[in-house]
């Protein structure tokens, strides 16, 4: 099995520098490769300086993650692809794992390893934990991480098993299967496109897994903060989007009228904490996603739709109401 690992780089030299001999010292099983995104720093100069056995590929333009690994990807032969965000840092026999499951779970299409947090070795990381899923209302959250909250690692995933979506932060896909979902969806620039990607996967068939003897540390943050309002406005209008793309037409339309109130009541939480930036910023995401409908209903699925998508009903009502902030507790619940 031919494994390529792809790095996305948009001025990120700095991060390059940090965690890339990480990458090539414990990933000897793989090529790897750097897509720059049409960077204005010293990146690429520096790749090839200080790694000239890496493979450079140059995006004529910044086209976010999904644009940015549709147009990189075209250029890379594997039968794995590895999407590696630039702030990740590999452990010794990471791969392993990996290449086993794609060897043994036959009906694998994408797989995620465990994502912990760089500066809190001990706890799961906000993108991708132990696995991504989905409620009936289209919020993401992780075995690991709920909202803003973190578990620690105690080992409690160190499992194989199978989620709703994977995190673009380290996703491994089989190109054959890449392809024929057609990439990413560009119009969602960057956030949540994997969950996208992964939820179309699943409506036709393909199945998604978590593999928790492989670990990697992620720093997180490093392109958009979580207090970023730019995220916040990302994240809500792509949400919005996947809903419409990959549910049966009519629970789409209920959906989308539920999460009209519930984005409203998440606008007035952040005019209470006195963040009104992120207040505008989830009314620019439904403005974005009501110019836009007609555009991304045309790109409705045409198999057939998944109905159990999801393994609670909102995960909103769970975590505020109910106080539950443990995924396994959740699951009981």
């Amino acid at each position: 099995m031919k494994i390529a690992i792809v790095i996305l780089n948009w001025n990120g030299e700095v991060l390059l520098e940090r965690f890339l001999p990480s990458v090539v010292k414990f990933s000897e099983d793989a090529d790897i490769y750097v897509a720059d995104n049409a960077s204005t720093d010293g990146s690429v100069s520096f790749l090839r300086k200080q790694f000239p056995g890496i493979k450079i590929i140059q995006n004529e333009t910044n086209g976010g993650f999904a644009k940015g690994y549709n147009d990189a990807l075209q250029h890379v032969n594997a039968d794995v692809f590895c999407l590696l965000n630039s702030d990740v840092e590999v452990t010794k026999g990471w791969l392993s794992p990996i290449i086993e499951g794609f060897n043994t779970l036959t009906d694998a299409a994408i797989i995620q390893p465990k994502i912990l947090d760089l500066l809190k070795k001990d706890h799961f990381e906000y993108a991708g934990a132990g696995g991504g899923f989905i409620d009936q209302l289209g919020y993401p959250f992780c075995r690991g991480r709920i909202f803003q909250t973190l578990e620690r690692d105690n080992g409690q995933y160190d499992d194989v098993k199978e989620i709703f979506w994977a995190t673009g932060a380290c996703m491994f896909v089989k190109r054959d299967v890449f392809w024929q979902l057609g990439g990413f969806d560009a119009d969602y620039f960057a956030h949540q496109e994997e969950v996208d990607f992964c939820w179309r996967a699943k409506n036709q068939g393909f199945k998604v897994y978590y593999i928790g003897k492989s670990k990697v540390f992620h720093l997180g943050g490093s392109t958009l903060s979580n207090m970023n309002p730019k995220k916040t406005y990302l994240n809500f209008r792509n949400s919005l989007f996947s809903i419409t793309k990959n549910l049966p037409r009519r629970k789409a339309f209920v959906i989308i009228f539920i999460r009209l109130l519930l984005d409203g009541v998440a606008a007035l939480r952040f005019i209470f904490q006195w963040r009104f930036r992120h207040c505008w910023a989830i009314l620019r995401a439904h403005f974005s996603f009501y110019r836009q409908f007609r555009k991304i209903y045309k790109k409705r699925e045409k198999a057939k739709f998944i109905l159990k998508y999801y393994i609670t009903k909102s995960i909103v009502w769970s975590y505020f109401v109910h106080q539950i902030r443990n995924f396994n507790i959740l699951v009981k619940d």
